[in-house]
């Protein structure tokens, strides 16, 4: 005699077997089981998983770094460098020294001091002429010959542009002559020719 609750146990079975299912694949595709309060508190603590919007963090705070440093350096050492006064710095210098010096030994007396000008008139002399007056003349010769080179350069540019300004006129004027016409419309063959000439000789002498 056959069980009539069968068919149904077989049925709610199968029933349950595919609600079963249904839930596996939906927390398969949301991403797994929910997590616990817990487990989403230390989640959210740890940092040991992989996380490429944090590397990608890391690497631009390493690089950016690296370029703070090297501008760092970079400034130092243009700061090094202003620090060294150069050869004409140094002819200025030595320059206003001079005339501080001279102001300090021969300053303003009055007749009552006259005689202490006199005492420290050859002292300081002696003093200045030891170094100073030939720096001096270093720093007004390099001056001169900078000055020399300036109007030297100036000069061969001036001369360029003159010739420019020559060979254009030049030819404005073969073009004019070769474009002119008779009243007929017929070209003047005397400049043609002239052009000609000058080519020919031009070509020769060359």
């Amino acid at each position: 005699m056959k069980n009539p609750n069968g068919k149904h146990e077989h049925k709610n079975r199968s029933k349950s077997k595919f609600m079963n299912t249904n839930k596996h694949n939906n927390i398969k595709r949301l991403g797994g089981k929910a997590l616990s309060l817990e487990a989403f508190a230390n989640a959210k603590s740890t940092t040991d998983y992989y996380n490429p919007a944090l590397i990608k963090k890391q690497r631009e705070f390493y690089k950016n770094a690296k370029h703070v440093n090297k501008y760092k350096k970079l400034v130092k050492h243009q700061n090094q460098q202003n620090e060294r006064p150069s050869s004409s710095t140094v002819g200025l210098v030595e320059v206003l020294l001079h005339h501080l010096f001279d102001s300090f030994c021969f300053p303003l007396m009055g007749e009552n001091e006259t005689k202490f000008e006199n005492q420290t008139n050859g002292r300081c002399g002696k003093e200045r002429n030891k170094g100073v007056p030939s720096l001096q003349a270093l720093y007004e010769r390099k001056h001169e010959e900078k000055e020399k080179a300036r109007m030297e350069k100036e000069a061969i540019i001036a001369a360029k542009k003159e010739e420019r300004e020559r060979a254009k006129a030049r030819r404005n004027s073969t073009r004019e002559k070769m474009f002119k016409r008779t009243q007929k419309g017929q070209p003047v063959m005397k400049y043609r020719i002239e052009h000609l000439l000058e080519t020919i000789g031009a070509s020769t002498n060359h």
